[in-house]
C-alpha cells in the first residue's frame, strides 16, 4: 500500500477508528500465504514475471463495456421494432434497475486493487481516457436519435416519457463521465466535463463538486451530505437548490479575486448554462419546438440520477473534528463504499467512493476498496431503488450508520429536527445492540 493510501487511516493527528497501520486489503489471501511453507509461496522471480500488464488482465479491456451505458438509450427504438411492444420505451428503467442488479448479484465483488508499482503506469495509460472520451459522442448520438424518435416518431405521450426516462438515465451516467473529468488537471478534459454536463443543464456541478462537496463532504455544511434521518424526497430539493447557491458563490468568489464581475463569459456556471442553451436551442432548431418538454425531462431525470446516488454516498457520515475544532482531512471511513463489480465498470468505479474522497487526484482505474471503509449492502442501482421507499432506507441503513460510528449515534451527520428524537431512540437500553445486530 502506498503511504498516501496509509494516510487516509490517520489524519490531523487523529485516529478516525481502529484502523490499524497497514490495511489488509486481500486478508485472506495473506492469511494463506503466510501459512504456507515458505518453499511454495509463489515468486514473482519465476520463469514468467509478473508485469504490470499481467496484472491489468481482463479487468482493462472490461472498461470497453462502460460504452454500453449511453448506447442503451439506443435500445427502446430497437426493441419496439422487433417485438411490436411499446413498453420498450420503458427500457432504460429495465436496463438500471432489474439488469444491472441481477448482474451485480451474478458477478459479485471485485476486490482487485492495483499494486503500488502498478499506479504509475496505469495513471498514464492513455487507454483509460479514451474510454470516458468516447462516452460522449455515443450520449450525444443517443439523444439525436431520441430528438428524432420525439418529433417524427409515431409514439404517444406516455411513449414519449418513457424515451425521457431511458435518455435521462444516460443522461445522468454521462454527468458520472463529467465527474471523472472534471477532476483532471488537463485543460482539454476538464472541458469535456462542461460538454457532457450539456445534456443535464446541470454545469455548475462542475464548480460546486470539485470546489465545494469535496471540501465541505460529510460535514453539515455539505449540500450533497445526507443526513440520518433524512429521506430522499426532502434531500433532493435541498441539495439541488442548495448546491446551486454554493457553486454561485464559489465562482463569485474566485472571479472577484481576479478582479473580474460575475456577470462575465469567465464565469463557469454561465459559461456552461450557455452552451446547454445553445444546444437545447439547436435541437429545437432541428427537430421542432415539440421537444423541448422531453428535454427538460431528460435532464430532470438525469441529475435527479446524480444527487439520488449523493444520498447514497454520504448518508449520514460525519467527519470527526480534531483538538483546533476543525474537521479533519476526508478520508475512506466518511464515504459509502460498493464493490460490485458489474455497476463499477459501468460507472468507471464510482463505488470505490472512499477511496475517491480520500484521494481525489486519482483515476478511476487505480482506486481502490479499502476495509476500512463503510460498506454498503448492494450496488448502487439497488440502493437508489431502496432509497425511493424511506422506511425500508432506514431499516436497512440506520443500523449500519450505527455500527460504524460503533453504536455511538451521535457521532452521525443526524439531521438537525430529528436530532433529539434519534438520540433518544438509540439510546434506549438494548436498541443499540439489537440494531447493529441487524445489520450483520
Amino acid at each position: 500500500m502506498s503511504q498516501a493510501d496509509r494516510n487516509c487511516a490517520v489524519v490531523d493527528g487523529v485516529s478516525v477508528g481502529s484502523v490499524p497501520p497497514r490495511v489488509a486489503l486481500r486478508p485472506e489471501r495473506d492469511a494463506s500465504r503466510a501459512s504456507m511453507p515458505a518453499s511454495e509461496v509463489p515468486s514473482i522471480t519465476a520463469a514468467q514475471p509478473v508485469t504490470a500488464e499481467n496484472r491489468r488482465g481482463y479487468k482493462r479491456y472490461l472498461w470497453l463495456l462502460g460504452l454500453l451505458a449511453p448506447a442503451s438509450a439506443l435500445l427502446p427504438s430497437q426493441l419496439v421494432l422487433w417485438t411490436g411492444m411499446p413498453i420498450f420505451w420503458w427500457s432504460g428503467l429495465m436496463v438500471f434497475f432489474v439488469i444491472i442488479p441481477v448482474l451485480d448479484k451474478v458477478a459479485g465483488e471485485d476486490g482487485d486493487n492495483p499494486s503500488d508499482t502498478d499506479v504509475s503506469s496505469m495513471q498514464e495509460d492513455k487507454f483509460y481516457r479514451w474510454c470516458t472520451y468516447a462516452f460522449l459522442p455515443i450520449q450525444f448520438f443517443t439523444l439525436l436519435v431520441a430528438c428524432w424518435m420525439w418529433s417524427f416518431g409515431d409514439l404517444t405521450i406516455i411513449d414519449r416519457i418513457g424515451l425521457a426516462a431511458t435518455v435521462g438515465l444516460v443522461a445522468g451516467t454521462g454527468i458520472n463521465a463529467a465527474h471523472e473529468l472534471g477532476h483532471r488537471v488537463e485543460r482539454h478534459e476538464r472541458w469535456l466535463a462542461k460538454v457532457a454536463l450539456t445534456q443535464t443543464f446541470y454545469g455548475h456541478f462542475y464548480v460546486e463538486h470539485n470546489r465545494g462537496h469535496h471540501v465541505k463532504v460529510a460535514t453539515p455544511d455539505d449540500p450533497a451530505s445526507s443526513r440520518l434521518g433524512e429521506n430522499l424526497w426532502t434531500f433532493l430539493p435541498r441539495t439541488v437548490v442548495l448546491g446551486l447557491i454554493s457553486a454561485w458563490h464559489l465562482e463569485t468568489q474566485r472571479l472577484a479575486r481576479e478582479s473580474i464581475r460575475p456577470w462575465s463569459i469567465r464565469n463557469n456556471l454561465l459559461h456552461s448554462w450557455l452552451m446547454s442553451a445553445v444546444l437545447f436551442a439547436l435541437l429545437a432548431l432541428a427537430f421542432g419546438p415539440a421537444i423541448l418538454p422531453y428535454l427538460v425531462l431528460q435532464a430532470v431525470v438525469g441529475f435527479l440520477l446524480l444527487e439520488t446516488v449523493n444520498y447514497v454516498e454520504h448518508y449520514g457520515l460525519l467527519r470527526e473534528k480534531n483538538a483546533r475544532g476543525r474537521y479533519v482531512r476526508c478520508s475512506s471511513r466518511h464515504s459509502w463504499n460498493s464493490d460490485r463489480l458489474c455497476t463499477n465498470i459501468f460507472l468507471y468505479h464510482l463505488q470505490r467512493h472512499s477511496d475517491h474522497h480520500a484521494n481525489p487526484s486519482k483515476r478511476y482505474q487505480v482506486l481502490r476498496t479499502c476495509d476500512e471503509a463503510p460498506q454498503l449492502p448492494a450496488g448502487y442501482a439497488t440502493m437508489v431503488m431502496m432509497a425511493a421507499f424511506p422506511p425500508l432506507w432506514r431499516r436497512v441503513m440506520d443500523p449500519r450508520v450505527i455500527a460504524h460510528y460503533g453504536g455511538d449515534v451521535s457521532r452521525a451527520n443526524i439531521l438537525p429536527r430529528k436530532r433529539e428524537k434519534i438520540l433518544r431512540a438509540y439510546a434506549a437500553p438494548g436498541c443499540v445492540q439489537a440494531r447493529m445486530t441487524k445489520c450483520r
